[in-house]
């Protein structure tokens, strides 16, 4: 039987934009990093240390993609923010502080925010996109046929 939630993500997923893949990454470190909160309140260290070492493994795939070339200072800036974010994980991780992942959290959901923002700016300009286009279509609903491309062919 699949799991609801797990199959809800798998959709959510196919057919993500670029941007929207990049939020999703975001909400499974808050999520692992809430979790793994959870576990240091309890005191279950098998559990801090996986979510915790899942969460690197998402800041990876986060950063990996990162094109320094093209994306000047902004790329920068986010490889800076996961780099310190690692370091500040692996410190919780050998000396577990409550605070310091609540830090943590608050500072991936602020980044986070920003995503969504370029999200909905990113969805703004495609419905505008296809709003453009899609009055530019004659009213029958498709475009008229082209006029056949003759080729002139010399023996």
């Amino acid at each position: 039987m699949t799991n609801p939630r797990t199959a809800y993500r798998e959709n959510d997923v196919r057919g993500a934009t670029a941007v929207r893949l990049v939020v999703l990454l975001y909400e499974q470190l808050v999520q692992d990093l809430s979790q793994a909160l959870h576990a240091i309140e309890q005191n279950d260290i098998e559990l801090r240390t996986k979510r915790i070492n899942h969460a690197i493994l998402v800041i990876g795939h986060l950063q990996s993609p990162l094109d320094f070339a093209n994306g000047g200072k902004v790329a920068h800036d986010l490889d800076h923010f996961y780099n310190v974010l690692r370091q500040n994980l692996v410190h919780v991780q050998f000396h577990p502080s409550q605070a310091g992942l609540s830090q943590q959290i608050t500072d991936l959901l602020a980044v986070r925010e920003a995503w969504i923002e370029v999200e909905r700016a990113e969805k703004s300009l495609v419905a505008t996109v296809i709003t453009t286009i899609t009055a530019t279509v004659p009213s029958g609903g498709s475009s008229p046929e082209p006029e056949p491309v003759r080729a002139h062919w010399k023996v």
